[in-house]
């Protein structure tokens, strides 16, 4: 007699149901198996959710903050490496990240500031990152973000700081110079424009408004598109949105989520140049986050003006065999011809070959500062 095949499924999951095994079910009880499922969700959901109000009375008590970048980074990698599908880590990541928005709320709601008008890629970072249960207060400028989180008007601030085609965005590095807030967190989102307007007509565009770094990501679309158009600046893809809704001839080059937001009609989608386009966001607090096991610390500091100074403050990374992951350069404003430089390294400010590094760099600059270690974005 011929054995029955030992299953080699791990116990505790539920087998994927076969394509014939499906076919030979009704619609109708399947989704009846759905609907319990759903049940026993909600029935686990709010049991996690009772155990993190307890958690937050233990933070409360002890003063310990409500939002832990390091680890909410620790439970979706947990996640990602217990997932065997269908669903893709991409939406496991999204579920989880409302289910820990919404417990986390349950704690204190927390208020974050961002570079807006809404329906801005800042905005956009913002809610995939905090989730939706978070408040989110727009700002006109970069530094009024970096003011309400200095002033406790929000508990964390999200500003861009790079875009893989058009580099860093100058204005955040000159805050973080200056500021005492500390990077929590960075957030990675992918940048898709769309050309918007009131007709969804492209022969209507007589005025193109947008951000300069949206503009300049889409100007051989546009040159090739909208050659006579006039091309406006702006602080921010919204405000060029709500420009357009106002009048019929001018476009706004921004989201497609901006459209519905301003009543508004996509002319033409995916008008980036590169379609391999990602921004990069830094979330700033007071807080300095804990090792997650897939660090970045990020760095400021100053040379004396000498041949060969800056290869020497690199040499204490390198003979560690420290990753830079980035080096940027900007004029320091109170004197003439002298640089600070903006680090990216792999590590935590706690990894003892990356503090002996940091400590030998520090006796040979003019200025240090550490401007936080968090867990990279994935």
């Amino acid at each position: 007699m011929k054995k029955k095949p030992v299953s080699t499924r791990p116990s505790g999951r539920a087998a994927k149901p076969s394509p014939k095994a499906s076919s030979t079910v009704s619609i109708d009880k399947l989704r009846e198996r759905i609907d319990e499922i759903d049940t026993e969700m909600l029935r686990l959901l709010n049991t996690r959710a009772s155990f993190a109000v307890e958690i937050g009375r233990a933070k409360a008590k002890e003063k310990k903050a409500v939002y832990v970048p390091e680890r909410e980074q620790q439970v979706y990698k947990r996640l990602g490496e217990a997932n065997t599908g269908p669903l893709a880590d991409t939406a496991v990541k999204s579920v989880f990240r409302e289910v820990m928005s919404a417990c986390r709320s349950l704690e204190r709601p927390l208020c974050v500031a961002f570079l807006g008008p809404t329906a801005t890629f800042t905005h956009e970072a913002s809610m995939q990152h905090f989730g939706s249960s978070a408040e989110f207060i727009p700002k006109k400028d970069i530094s009024d973000v970096f003011e309400d989180v200095e002033k406790d008007r929000a508990d964390f601030g999200v500003v861009p700081i790079e875009n893989s085609s058009e580099g860093v965005v100058t204005h955040t590095l000159d805050m973080l110079i200056t500021s005492h807030l500390r990077i929590s967190a960075e957030v990675m989102i992918p940048v898709t424009m769309a050309l918007l307007n009131k007709t969804g007509r492209l022969s209507d565009v007589r005025k193109v408004c947008s951000r300069p770094h949206a503009i300049a990501q889409c100007k051989y679309w546009l040159k090739d598109n909208l050659p006579n158009a006039v091309v406006v600046d702006l602080s921010s893809t919204a405000l060029g949105a709500q420009m357009a809704a106002e009048d019929a001839t001018v476009a706004a080059i921004a989201s497609a989520a901006a459209a519905s937001l301003y009543n508004l009609k996509v002319v033409e989608n995916h008008i980036e140049d590169n379609a391999n386009n990602f921004t990069r966001f830094l979330v700033i607090g007071k807080t300095q986050a804990s090792a997650s096991g897939n660090d970045k610390t990020s760095i400021l500091f100053a040379i004396r003006d000498a041949p060969g100074a800056l290869y020497q403050m690199l040499k204490p990374f390198a003979r560690r065999h420290i990753n830079l992951t980035k080096i940027e350069s900007r004029p320091i404003k109170t004197k003439a011809w002298e640089y600070v430089f903006f680090v990216d390294l792999d590590g935590h400010i706690n990894d003892k070959k990356l503090k002996d590094a940091l400590a030998e760099l520090e006796g040979a600059c003019s200025f240090l500062k550490i401007l936080g270690s968090y867990p990279k974005s994935c």
